[in-house]
């Protein structure tokens, strides 16, 4: 029998069907992984591999972009802020989850999660009438995982180690739950979703059962249960479900997922658990207020990833992760593909060594796992093992090591950092442990036998850009340098494993449905409420007529209505225009954001305002025009029929979470183009709901108005008036040289780019106005709009220039501001919605209390 005959690939897919990716393989790990050829790396479980396209990825986004401390305010320091927000949402969506179930809380890595969480819990020790803490861990995890007892015990906790098998015979039974207990008392229960030592994946659905107090040993211990699901292990190879399996505290590290970069982790953390969660230490950036001169004044921050982050975080290699998810996805398709490939390489390789027998039938491995590696559902992409001799000796692991050395095969030895799994499978008793100990064996050195007993284990893992090869070059090596020729196959074991099999790979995409009231484009007829009330598009015009309120002043009139479909992007002026839900029709849906999700807009790129927008309802279209650049057209409507074939993606406007959904590569080809930069055009979901922060001054109960892409609020209104007013003052300043040229007073309108201009009669009137009807339609004001340099960019040509923000300084010389935010009050009992049109007449109150 032929070694090469046995190891072929034909082999391999008898046992397992699955392999690769969409890509050319072979290719793959030529272009990203060139740095390992002749290399066969074993020992993703310690750390996987980055491509080299994740780092040529965030290398150009480092010399392209300018990312300041996120502690300042300045643009570089904004664009460091929103872009790990974005990566914050990245991280969520990953896990399937969303900032209304778990924040992510950045840390130094996995270890330092989980110091956190022992710090942080609220223990309680024993007292005469409260039962005190416990914290309870499986023996099979990580070192970091038990090392929080050193935290707990010296506060008087219970520290109960849970041997695995005890979990699981409460699980198998059909439990009862403990009787009702009102203690406040918290305890923590934590656990591996996958071992490191041997791979194996523990039920998720131990969650639930703990926290319900069904599973040993909550059901003997009543209080409040707690879940720290320590993922570490399993995300490098495996997806992880947080809406299916609702654990309060995951750690993970991020160099298991993508090699790059080390030294950061997160901590997960379930929203109602981090309000359990006691600090007290406190860094910069955490604080919303303190006193050094009074001992005891610190209030933290209402953000939990902000009362946790102390200083500055590592926000260079927080923005790298956005580059690992990329390059992720792209080159592999997913963690579904990842887990089907690595398992089968893991499976494959358990299947042939656990067949190999010496010339005399011994077995060559012992292998430690509590699986047959039948189902990628119970075991990771991880075997661990010892080799044999001819007599059933163990070989010690440092042996191997070396040997494997030679032909360039890099695995892990030892006991990896798991204890109390090593002593479980390998039989190692307490006091052997100790008299090890004794003997000059420590943690991580290489006295891998004492007494002819082993100490550790040989652990080989897989990762997404392992190989056939790689196991074929590992069997290989176990063929040549350990057995005892010539060696034999066990026949009966291979055809017996070859059939059992348990393949679940039916995994499908996360789709949305979307409803966000934008009117006359619903695909769903039972929404009866949703209507395009437009005289633009030959429907009838619903109007309810309030009564008007008395007004002293002249008449004052609308004279220009204008709309930004697409946020910082050109103006399109109407003469007159649908109200919806959000504000005026289609008003800021669409936004131009970068590679990474983060908005884009013309503080960032002046040339935004080149790019020219226009909605046709007649053709249910977006056109888009910019110079030198042929026109595109985006669909408006039946966005919801499209939602399961676009891609749905977080972004961040004004310090708030959006859901978008990507309008396609055609358009974002088209605006990277001409901004001469990755991008894409995005559009706000329909059925995410974004409330306005600030209530509105004199709002009473109003309810909270629902936005668009806008900054702070549905309307922008300013006055000819005010317009006129700053027009001369900076007329007068013609001389000065930060004024090279007039401005016209259409020029000057544009600056401010408001949706509503009214002709006031006196200049920043309307500053003291709480509410106004423009004809029908009644609106309150919701405050002043407070400027910035964005007004200094000339919307023709994309210039920028110091006026009007400094003659506005000079003449406002307190907070900077010009124009004031509206919010639409609608009808009660109104089935459509009104219109607004150019020379409607506007009747605007002062500030009156409860007027409104």
């Amino acid at each position: 029998m032929e070694l090469q005959d046995i190891l072929s690939f034909e082999g391999f897919q008898e046992i397992w069907g699955l392999y690769g990716y969409d890509n050319d393989l072979p290719e793959m790990i030529e272009k990203e992984f060139s740095r390992i050829k002749g290399i066969t790396y074993l020992d993703h479980a310690g750390t996987t591999l980055f491509p080299e396209s994740q780092i040529k990825a965030f290398y150009q986004d480092l010399t392209r972009n300018v990312y300041g401390n996120p502690h300042s305010h300045n643009l570089s320091s904004q664009m460091t802020h929103d872009t790990v927000e974005h990566v914050r949402y990245r991280v969520l969506e990953h896990f399937n989850t969303s900032p209304e179930q778990h924040t992510v809380i950045f840390t130094s890595g996995c270890t330092a999660a989980l110091r956190l969480v022992a710090d942080s819990f609220p223990w309680r020790s024993v007292c005469n009438r409260e039962p005190g803490s416990h914290f309870c861990y499986l023996t099979d995890n990580h070192t970091s995982v038990v090392g929080m007892r050193g935290v707990s015990s010296q506060l008087g906790v219970t520290c109960l180690p849970v041997v695995p098998h005890e979990v699981e015979a409460r699980a198998r039974q059909s439990p009862q739950a403990t009787s009702t207990d009102e203690s406040l008392t918290h305890h923590l229960f934590c656990y591996p979703a996958q071992s490191n030592f041997s791979g194996r994946k523990y039920p998720l659905s131990y969650v639930r059962g703990i926290q319900m107090g069904l599973l040993y040993p909550a059901c003997e211990r009543p209080g409040q249960w707690l879940v720290l699901l320590d993922a570490a292990a399993l995300v490098g190879c495996s997806g992880l479900d947080l809406r299916e399996c609702p654990a309060d505290f995951i750690p993970v590290s991020f160099y298991k997922m993508f090699g790059f970069p080390t030294g950061l982790g997160a901590l997960l953390v379930r929203n109602e658990a981090a309000a359990l969660l006691r600090k007290g230490y406190f860094g910069g950036g955490t604080a919303a207020a303190y006193l050094a001169g009074e001992g005891d004044y610190f209030v933290p921050k209402s953000s939990v990833s902000s009362r946790f982050e102390d200083g500055t975080i590592s926000f260079l290699d927080i923005i790298s992760l956005h580059h690992g998810f990329e390059a992720l996805h792209r080159l592999t398709g997913g963690m579904v593909r990842i887990q089907q490939h690595t398992f089968g390489l893991a499976r494959y390789t358990y299947v042939m060594l656990s067949s190999l027998l010496h010339s005399n039938g011994r077995p060559v491995a012992q292998i430690y796992c509590d699986n047959e590696f039948q189902d990628p559902a119970s075991q990771g992409a991880v075997l661990n093992f010892n080799v044999l001799d001819r007599h059933g000796t163990v070989v010690g692991y440092s042996q191997v090591d070396k040997l494997a050395s030679l032909f360039n095969i890099h695995m892990r030895t030892g006991c990896f950092c798991n204890t109390g799994a090593c002593q479980s499978f390998l039989g190692i008793s307490n006091q052997e442990v100790k008299d090890n100990l004794e003997a000059g064996h420590v943690c991580g050195d290489d006295i891998d036998l004492v007494d002819g007993r082993p100490t550790g284990s040989v652990r080989v893992s897989f990762g997404y850009m392992s190989t056939f090869e790689d196991c074929q070059k590992f069997l290989t090596f176990i063929v040549n340098c350990f057995t005892d020729k010539p060696f034999r196959v066990d026949e009966e074991r291979l055809a017996r494993l070859k059939l059992a099999v348990s393949v679940e790979d039916s995994v499908g995409p996360v789709s949305f449905s979307v409803s966000n009231g934008h009117l006359g484009h619903e695909t769903d007829h039972r929404k009866k409420d949703h209507f395009l009330i437009s005289s633009t598009c030959g429907e009838e015009i619903v109007v309810q007529t309030p009564k008007r309120p008395e007004e002293e002043n002249k008449t004052q009139t609308l004279t220009n209505i204008f709309i930004y479909p697409i946020k910082s992007c050109a103006a399109f002026e109407v003469k007159e225009w649908s109200v919806g839900s959000l504000g005026l029709l289609y008003d800021r849906m669409w936004m131009v954001v970068n590679e990474k999700g983060v908005c884009l807009s013309q503080k960032r790129e002046n040339m935004l305002c080149q790019i020219q927008p226009q909605i046709s309802l007649a053709s249910n279209a977006l056109h888009v025009r910019a110079p030198g650049m042929n026109s595109i057209t985006v669909p408006l409507g039946n966005w919801k029929e499209r939602a399961s074939s676009r891609r749905t993606c977080q972004s961040k406007v004004c310090g708030d979470r959006v859901q978008t959904v990507d309008c396609g590569d055609e358009a974002a080809a088209w605006f990277s183009e001409f901004l001469g930069k990755p991008c894409r055009l995005i559009k706000q979901n329909q059925e995410f709901i974004r409330n306005m922060k600030k209530a509105p001054k004199n709002g009473g109960d109003c309810p909270a108005a629902a936005l668009s892409l806008v900054n702070e609020a549905q309307y922008l209104l300013i006055n000819t008036a005010s317009v006129d007013m700053l027009h001369e003052r900076i007329a007068s300043r013609l001389d000065d040289s930060s004024v090279p040229q007039a401005i016209t007073t259409q020029q000057l309108t544009a600056r401010f780019r408001a949706n509503l201009v009214v002709s006031g009669t006196e200049p920043f009137e309307e500053d003291e106005w709480s509410c106004l009807t423009i004809g029908n339609t009644k609106f309150r004001v919701a405050g002043r709009c407070g400027r910035c340099q964005m007004i200094g960019i000339d919307q023709e040509t994309g210039a920028t220039t110091q006026e009007p923000l400094k003659s506005l300084s000079d003449c406002r010389q307190a907070k900077v501001t010009f124009g004031i935010y509206l919010l639409h009050e609608s009808m009660a009992n109104s089935g459509a919605l009104t219109t607004l049109a150019v020379g409607t007449p506007v009747y605007p109150e002062k500030s009156k209390p409860d007027d409104c």
